[in-house]
């Protein structure tokens, strides 16, 4: 740092000096020179050893006066070396030095009250993050400037605001999850008991057996689901990208829901814009998405209604897929939550043998495939649109 400081300090002095050669003269620039290399060299000294010490001035506060002080010491010289030089008269001298030192106190009383303003400003996001960390939340960061620390006080604010989310979020997921335990785990203990305990014949403790088998694979399957979610949240998953041809793609996930549509009594159609769309993705990937997407939207589609898939190419780099239902929609309170775990806790579509994990697993997908995942408005019922890379 002190080679780039000297570098500056003598650029500048060599530019005034040849200045003051073109306009005074040769004595005026030697003169100017005389002043100002002492005055450069100082000021560039005594920096490097405030940056050097920084730590041992420790407040912002102290470090501004360190600074304050460096620019009183260039005053300082510089008019005892102009004195010096130039022969001033006592009298002359007596109120130069005057002026200089009246503007230092002027100065340092405007330095000192903008640094004033600044700290308080420092001072409240610092305590603002110190009642984060305590736990507390809706911290007030208000600050008074229209500057960087203000936009700091805003990136603090946000974070506070994610943060508490986040905590929310936790807690709905693990009153979910717990909730989703209980009552397969208490249907177990239940049959357990029954059978352990001989009060069924033959039949019916098969029948309960058989019960817990499917109570048992429900567990697994969410609990797989959980660890799956978790897995993709944290980027852990890498899967190979390749092009993939959205059509056929799409096509085959209508054909292998189609009798499950047809039980229903729901309408399984696919659309195209006409335009060959493709994909970078993970071919088994994307079709998990598109299952996911067509079961809850069949499950959710009344009978006599339908639910279309459409593809489109909606820029020059991405590509996008609708699953479109005809169904009751959904709630506005709850469009920004459908894509989190459990949030249809309460749904009777969670008694159809679903983890509950389909949407957010999705999402998850999707979002690891550089891509995003949202409800689309709709006149009727629900859309559902995702946008990927397109193929290179």
């Amino acid at each position: 740092m002190i080679a780039r400081g000297l570098a500056v300090a003598l650029g500048a002095a060599a530019a005034a000096v040849a200045l003051s050669w073109l306009v005074y003269g040769p004595p005026a620039a030697g003169h100017t020179a005389a002043v100002l290399v002492p005055v450069g060299l100082l000021a560039v000294l005594l920096t490097d050893q405030l940056v050097r010490r920084r730590a041992r001035l420790g407040s912002l506060r102290r470090q501004l006066e360190a600074i304050a002080a460096v620019v009183v010491a260039q005053f300082v010289v510089a008019v005892a070396l102009y004195v010096w030089l130039m022969s001033v008269s006592a009298h002359d001298a007596f109120f130069t030095v005057l002026l200089v030192l009246y503007a230092g106190l002027t100065g340092a009383w405007a330095g000192m009250g903008i640094a004033g303003a600044i700290l308080r400003d420092v001072d409240v996001v610092r305590d603002g993050l110190a009642a984060v960390g305590d736990g507390a939340r809706d911290v007030a960061f208000a600050t008074t400037g229209d500057d960087e620390l203000r936009e700091l006080a805003a990136a603090a604010a946000a974070m506070e605001r994610k943060l508490d989310a986040e905590e929310r979020a936790r807690r709905e997921l693990v009153a979910a999850i717990s909730h989703d335990l209980r009552t397969p785990i208490t249907s177990l203990q239940l049959l357990a008991d029954a059978v352990g305990d001989d009060v069924v014949d033959a039949a019916t403790r098969e029948e309960y057996l058989g019960r817990l088998r499917v109570h048992v694979r429900q567990l697994g399957a969410l609990i797989d689901d959980l660890f799956e979610l978790s897995r993709l949240e944290a980027g852990e998953l890498r899967w190979r990208m390749e092009r993939v041809e959205l059509d056929p793609l799409v096509a085959e996930a209508v054909d292998a829901l189609r009798a499950d549509a047809a039980a229903g009594g729901v309408r399984l159609s696919a659309q195209t814009d006409g335009r060959a769309t493709a994909a970078q993705a993970n071919p088994e990937q994307l079709q998990r998405v598109l299952f996911n997407l067509l079961r809850n939207a069949i499950r959710h589609t009344p009978p006599d209604g339908a639910v279309t898939v459409r593809t489109a190419a909606a820029d020059p780099g991405h590509v996008e897929i609708e699953v479109a239902d005809t169904g009751e929609g959904i709630p506005a309170a709850d469009r920004d939550r459908v894509f989190r775990p459990f949030v249809q806790g309460t749904d009777p579509a969670r008694r159809h043998g679903g983890s509950g994990l389909g949407l957010a697993i999705s999402r998850a997908i999707v979002e690891a495939h550089g891509g995003a995942i949202w409800l689309a408005d709709a006149d009727r019922g629900t859309r559902v649109r995702f946008r990927l890379p397109a193929a290179v």
